[in-house]
């Protein structure tokens, strides 16, 4: 089939087509909101006399985003884009389609998607992978199968806006999949050993895993740099502001028990002292599902929903609003009091309990009618476009900066007009501080703490640890 675009490249992203352009693999670390799917679909324009089709690879849950981009840029008509779906199999797919939509975890266990996956490779083949990270780890079953298949395709891209969560690390599996020959490394140990360094435990002296520095960085940045284009949004577009307010709520005695309780049981625990780095991270779980109103799997009493309810009394009636949150259980405690307050049509859910076609009607009934969208982290902070709001509130957020930035931006991207305010909804004298104070400095909450521990000398280690864990 013939198929042309439809929509004027920005000057940025026509940039980013005549570097990556001339090469059969490339990467594009554009931020979110700057269009990067735009960059992939001109991309296969320009290749059309020497490609058949396009296999997209994305996160679940951005696969109907994906479709719908095409379609806007593209003369594509719905019977050109075929997305993978829970009955998708070699056998009965397609394949004279000039678009192919794949949930990128698939690959992780469906057998039926790996055989439909082969089935349209061949030298004809534009094989992309749409959030790259999904593919960072070296060693996972995804990665490999996603790498080793595509080789036979003869055009392979990235795209991402946040290539590096964990360090250089990420880089290994990302430039694989597009060539060995970028980093110039045949495994991962390797790479490894030229510029990682890795903790030691300090009782057997063996590798714990985790990694302290890396090495030789600049060598890794000048073998990506023909293969890699990057865009900044403040270098490139003319976004409306972001503002950041806070609403600080009180804690329940129930709460100020329950983390006594939480930091007394670590403390008493003498693996802690061993291991101090695994307890911790234990303990910042708990902590923070104490503050937003769990304990040992049970709800307890909690100011939360009301800082919420506070809240939105202050934005203007009708404002669409963007609700966040950590744990689907908070996610349930929210939709039930927003219902509860402004009626049963008046919020929608997205979240990993529901299937793909299940989120659509979510986020379609949210833009035509609904003004909350309630959505975890995790399932929502990919893809999705959700300019219609202009106010986001975190009801609690991850320990993860880039999960953050990437829920942020859902907001903040090309198509919106007014400037965007996030409301983070915290817990006086909690685990709450360190995670706003991590996130407005761009930083991990548990990586900032981690480092703490490890100045910490051996000599002096339990006390240290002691007023580490107590100011928390």
């Amino acid at each position: 089939m013939t198929w042309s675009t439809t929509t004027e490249l920005l000057p940025h992203q026509a940039d980013a087509v005549a570097k990556l352009l001339p090469s059969r693999v490339g990467g594009l670390f554009a931020e979110m909101g700057t269009g990067k799917s735009r960059c992939l679909i001109e991309l296969a324009a320009r290749r059309r006399a020497k490609i058949d089709r396009v296999v997209w690879f994305c996160p679940v849950s951005i696969k109907e985003t994906v479709r719908q981009e095409i379609l806007k840029h593209t003369t594509c008509g719905p019977g050109d884009v075929f997305v993978f779906d829970d009955r998708t199999d070699a056998g009965t797919m397609p394949l004279d389609r000039p678009w192919y939509v794949v949930g990128i975890e698939s690959l992780s266990s469906s057998v039926r998607v790996i055989a439909a996956f082969d089935a349209l490779l061949d030298e004809r083949t534009f094989v992309a992978v749409d959030e790259s990270t999904y593919i960072k780890g070296p060693h996972s079953a995804r990665t490999r199968r996603v790498t080793d298949m595509s080789r036979r395709a003869r055009y392979r891209a990235v795209l991402t806006g946040t290539p590096f969560t964990q360090g250089v690390v990420d880089l290994y599996a990302q430039m694989s999949f597009l060539s060995p020959n970028i980093l110039g490394y045949n495994s991962f140990w390797s790479f490894a050993n030229n510029h990682l360094e890795y903790d030691t435990d300090r009782k057997t002296g063996k590798p714990t895993g985790r990694i302290i520095r890396s090495h030789n960085t600049g060598v890794l940045a000048a073998r990506i740099a023909p293969y890699v284009y990057q865009i900044r949004k403040n270098e490139c577009l003319t976004l409306p502001e972001k503002l950041y307010e806070e609403r600080w709520v009180p804690m329940a005695l129930e709460q100020v028990d329950a983390t006594r309780v939480a930091k007394e049981e670590v403390l008493a625990d003498e693996g802690t002292y061993d291991s101090p780095h695994i307890a911790i991270f234990r303990l910042f779980s708990r902590l923070q599902a104490i503050a937003c109103g769990f304990h040992g799997g049970r709800p307890i009493r909690h100011h939360r929903i009301a800082g919420l309810s506070d809240v939105i009394e202050r934005i203007p009636e009708g404002e669409k609003i963007v609700v966040w949150t950590k744990y689907r259980q908070g996610l349930a405690d929210i939709t039930r009091a927003l219902r509860d307050s402004y009626g049963p049509d008046s919020c929608r859910e997205f979240h990993g309990g529901l299937d793909e076609r299940e989120r659509n009607r979510e986020v379609d009934a949210w833009r035509r009618e609904a003004r909350f969208l309630v959505s975890t982290q995790q399932s929502g902070g990919h893809g999705l476009t959700l300019v219609e709001a202009s106010h986001a509130v975190f009801y609690s957020t991850s320990f993860k900066y880039s999960e953050r930035a990437q829920a942020e931006d859902r907001i903040h991207r090309i198509g919106q007009g007014r400037p965007c305010t996030y409301v983070d909804i915290a817990v006086e004298d909690s685990i709450d501080r360190r995670i706003l104070a991590a996130v407005r400095s761009k930083g991990e909450t548990l990586d900032a703490f981690r480092r703490e521990l490890d100045t910490c000398k051996r000599k002096g280690m339990r006390n240290r640890v002691r007023e580490l864990v107590m100011a928390l």
